[in-house]
């Protein structure tokens, strides 16, 4: 009686819980997914949605059709001079860009030299690519590369004087060129610049803590034109008869001290969200201070301070625009002077040259913005 109980249970078990076979994945019901699923919920989910989508779609309508006509269908794409932007019915003086599209790029370094510049930069585009993938292995080395070997090798290339390469005083360069050399530097000097200062902070030292607070706070509390303008008008005043710095240097340095004062407040509020718990896990564990930072703090903080890291190189990177105080022309700076050239001088001419200005610094903003979401994402450890 037993045994007949136990079999039948068995094929009850067997036939309600175990299966054979698995069903084929089916798409989901039309009211549960897809592009109608994707504007309900994301655009007419309720009433204040609906009301501001139909004005976006509104404010989108009115101002896309005149801008379009401007940027593309009415715009002069070929030309030799200010003639052919003349008239209106003209939009954008694309013909302008394409004309002067080498001078934004490089300045005015040497024509036959060029090729130095373009060098340098596939071998940055070749040492950050690999860097910023995850996956990519050799890690290490290409660390070693983008911060020992690429420099040297830059210097080299850019400013000449070895191996038979001419001299290229810094003067000469502009466009692109300078925007791109004083952001790069400036990212890679401030952030660890910024990690030391961070931590000085917090030191329990007080000539430590309260000197990095001083170059903090003197930093932060100067404007950036302010201190290229003093780096290049007044420190030359200090410095003894015959000794002189470049003017690129100067601000260069400038930039990257200005960077890593905020920088640093960035990673000391990383700092201060750190559980205590960690130090004292880190600290039970036996770690000294240096390698408690490395492989507990830091990483952490580091992590949790991403978007205001980022934030702090996109404003960096715009900034690179003050130093035509100085008389450095950067991209900006290079595309206004484009405007005194008589050849090209037409109502369009400036808007043009702006927006392709704004263009440039959109996509590399945007891009650091993106990827800064996407490490953001795949560092996120919180169970949400």
């Amino acid at each position: 009686m037993s045994d007949t109980h136990s079999e039948a249970d068995l094929a009850t078990t067997k036939l309600a819980f175990v299966r054979d076979d698995f069903i084929e994945q089916q798409e989901a019901p039309t009211r549960e997914g897809g592009i109608g699923q994707w504007i309900r919920v994301n655009l007419f989910a309720s009433v204040p949605d609906t009301i501001l989508t139909v004005v976006m779609i509104l404010f989108l309508a009115w101002i896309l059709p005149p801008l379009l006509n401007w940027a593309f269908f009415n715009a002069v794409w070929d030309g030799a001079n200010r003639e052919a932007c003349l008239g209106e019915d003209r939009g954008a003086c694309w013909a302008f860009v394409e004309a002067k599209f080498a001078q934004f790029m490089y300045g005015r370094y040497p024509l036959g030299e060029r090729w130095r510049v373009d060098l340098t930069g596939i071998l940055l585009i070749a040492g950050t690519i690999p860097m910023l993938i995850p996956r990519v292995p050799f890690k290490r080395l290409n660390a070693i590369f983008l911060l020992i070997v690429f420099p040297v090798v830059a210097y080299v290339l850019l400013v000449g004087g070895y191996f038979g390469l001419p001299v290229v005083v810094t003067d000469r360069w502009g466009g692109l060129l300078v925007t791109l050399v004083v952001a790069i530097v400036g990212i890679v000097v401030s952030l660890p610049l910024g990690v030391i200062l961070a931590l000085g902070r917090r030191s329990r030292l007080p000539f430590v803590k309260y000197a990095s607070i001083v170059f903090i706070e003197f930093w932060r509390g100067v404007p950036l034109i302010t201190i290229l303008f003093m780096s290049s008008v007044m420190l030359p005043l200090f410095l003894p008869e015959g000794v002189s710095f470049d003017k690129l240097l100067r601000a260069l340095v400038g930039v990257a001290f200005f960077a890593s004062a905020y920088m640093a407040e960035v990673i000391r509020g990383g700092l201060q969200a750190i559980p205590k718990g960690q130090y004292e896990a880190a600290d039970a564990m036996g770690l000294g201070f240096w390698q408690k930072m490395r492989l507990i703090i830091l990483p952490q903080a580091l992590t949790m301070v991403i978007p205001g890291i980022v934030n702090t190189f996109i404003g960096l990177f715009k900034d690179t625009s003050l130093v035509l105080i100085i008389g450095l022309f950067d991209l900006l700076g290079i595309v206004q002077l484009g405007f005194t050239d008589p050849n090209w001088s037409s109502p369009q001419t400036a808007v043009t040259g702006f927006a392709f200005a704004a263009l440039v610094y959109f996509i590399f903003c945007f891009g650091m913005s993106k990827y800064s979401i996407y490490m953001e994402n795949r560092l996120d450890t919180s169970h949400r």
